[in-house]
């Protein structure tokens, strides 16, 4: 009988990724086998010559089927990595990419230039991870977010209680702004932030597999345009962000003008930046409310 060891399967895998053109392949093995085995992938690396349980194989063995399908990763071991805090994920909510972590980033550096407890809305929050990593990083923030998927809530839920976060992230269920009620929520935030669905209708036919056959369409879908949500938040934006409060979006590698202008109709913004990502697309809408 053939004899599996760590580092064996950890070759196997990473060559048998390689040929079928999985992305990140050594990763993905690390991650699959660490799942299985409840272990760091850097002890992987302390037990290469540990053999792995047969019982164990078979469990390995059906996720790599599934990842050769085009399952992702993140789903098949139920976290994923975002803003250096390890974050529950299931096919219930889209995946926190990296990009994202920009709008984090951005969010706290605004928020460091305050003073007194910071009032923040996350619309469409999905797994919770903007609001999770805006609230470790900055202490004085009471958080809302909202979601009209309550199946992502229950994710983004956990996420929140993971890391003991309850008091200040307070999860709404319901369309952008309704669930927040203006008498026991306050009326105006500091910062209202977003990744909002914003993939047009052209291009969801073209999304890769991994992403248009797994990744739930609700946080996908912005309409024939893509700009759907964007326009409902502009329309509404003005009753809930404070006078000099901070409106930021993450918005589609092309649609930078199309989201100035239409927070320019609004007549509440003065200077509306849009700033591009490491890959020189795209990324972030930031604009400070200047009229009540």
């Amino acid at each position: 009988m053939e004899i599996w060891t760590i580092k064996k399967l950890l070759d196997w895998m990473t060559g048998h990724f390689t040929d079928k053109k999985i992305d990140s392949p050594r990763l993905t093995a690390e991650l699959l086998l660490s799942s299985v085995l409840n272990m760091q992938r850097i002890e992987l690396y302390m037990n290469f010559d540990k053999e792995v349980e047969k019982a164990n194989l078979e469990k390995l063995r059906d996720l790599v089927k599934r990842c050769l399908n085009n399952e992702p990763v993140q789903y098949l071991i139920g976290r994923t990595e975002f803003y250096s805090i390890s974050l529950k994920v299931s096919p219930v909510c889209l995946i926190p990419r990296p990009e994202t972590e920009l709008l984090v980033e951005r969010a706290i550096e605004f928020l460091r230039t305050r003073t007194g407890t910071q009032h923040v809305c996350d619309l469409c929050t999905g797994s919770g991870c903007i609001a999770v990593a805006i609230a470790k990083n900055f202490a004085d923030a009471n958080i809302i977010a909202t979601d009209i998927c309550d199946q992502a809530l229950s994710v983004a839920a956990e996420n929140v209680a993971k890391y003991n976060l309850g008091e200040k992230v307070r999860l709404l269920q319901g369309d952008l702004f309704k669930p927040v009620i203006d008498q026991l929520d306050g009326r105006e935030f500091d910062v209202i932030i977003s990744n909002p669905p914003y993939i047009s209708h052209p291009e969801l036919e073209k999304l890769e597999p991994k992403v248009k056959n797994h990744e739930p369409q609700l946080a996908l879908n912005g309409g024939p345009e893509g700009l759907d949500i964007y326009r409902r938040i502009a329309d509404e934006i003005g009753n809930h962000l404070k006078k000099d409060g901070l409106l930021l979006l993450e918005i589609g590698y092309l649609q930078g003008q199309a989201v100035k202008q239409i927070l320019e109709e609004t007549n509440l913004f003065g200077e509306i930046k849009v700033e591009k990502d490491l890959s020189n697309n795209d990324r972030i809408v930031s604009a400070i409310k200047v009229k009540e």
